[in-house]
């Protein structure tokens, strides 16, 4: 198994991106035709947060669905300058420069959202930057992730105790740390947040991070453009301040995460289960229903 899913990956990272993309967004129609449950969960949870059922939105986000698995290889294997000359134009560079200017460490939140894996990628050009690992629930991709991700400037940590002290002491050294909090964690690891208006087990980990001392969060995420034409990466200040208690900065991160989501609603990834509830995670307060 390992042996083909390198050969598929390899195989398809020779591709040009339009290629990926094309093939990518057949494969997302693919997969909705196919499962009931993924076509379900992805038209409840968008949508829950649009407000409304938009046919025209949800093919969209369909076939983007397909296009962000499809891009996978060219961005893990082709050389990372190659990746990288594909980024046309990035929005508030200055951001990171200014808090490395001020002696800051950089805490940057995204979401699965456009191109996510190209994030990390591009401020891994500002300097050393560890990011959050989670192994996927195929083993046989467990290579390939790891070696896609933890190149140049970029370390990768693994989601368990020993990862969370290599991101309080990246972030303590000054350096970057960047990880994705819209994911729903483990029993013991999370707090219920609102997100578009309903409960959704949240990570804690991203708050407390941000409690560090001379920790600076700034939002990132990056745009697929049409046609393989590439991606627009843009990186801007939390709308309000990450600040409070546990539960508040939670929920505060839910929303930041909801503004970049609503920015580019397309290309988010509404077939994620957001919404589940891990195993020992006792009902929301007031929710007999989730």
């Amino acid at each position: 198994m390992t042996f083909l899913v390198n050969l598929s990956f390899r195989i398809l990272a020779g591709l040009p991106l339009s290629w990926l993309h094309r093939l990518g967004g057949w494969a997302g129609w693919a997969i909705w035709r196919c499962s009931p449950s993924y076509r379900r969960r992805l038209e409840d949870n968008l949508a829950q947060a649009t407000g409304r059922r938009d046919a025209a939105l949800r093919d969209a986000a369909v076939a983007e669905a397909g296009r962000q698995a499809l891009e996978l290889p060219f961005v893990w294997l082709r050389p990372q300058d190659e990746v990288l000359a594909r980024i046309v134009r990035v929005e508030g560079q200055e951001l990171i420069a200014r808090a490395q200017a001020e002696g800051a460490s950089v805490l940057l939140l995204t979401a699965h959202l456009g191109c996510f894996e190209m994030c990390a990628q591009y401020c891994s050009t500002h300097g050393p930057i560890t990011v959050l690992f989670r192994p996927p629930r195929k083993t046989a991709l467990r290579p390939l992730m790891e070696a896609g991700r933890a190149r140049g400037a970029i370390r990768v940590a693994p989601a368990d105790v020993s990862g969370v002290r290599r991101l309080v002491k990246a972030l303590r050294s000054g350096e970057m740390v960047g990880m994705l909090p819209d994911q729903a964690p483990a029993e013991g690891e999370g707090v219920w947040a609102p997100f578009f208006g309903r409960p959704a087990w949240t990570m804690t980990l991203a708050a407390r991070l941000s409690e560090v001392k001379g920790v600076k969060v700034v939002m990132v995420w990056t745009e697929r453009l049409p046609h393989g034409a590439g991606y627009v990466l843009r990186l801007s200040e939390p709308v309000e301040p990450i600040a409070g208690s546990l539960e508040e900065r939670c929920a505060a991160i839910n929303r930041e995460i909801e503004r970049l989501v609503l920015a580019c609603p397309a290309q988010y990834l509404w077939g994620y289960n957001r919404y589940k509830r891990p195993s020992g995670v006792p009902l929301p307060p007031g929710d007999a229903q989730c």
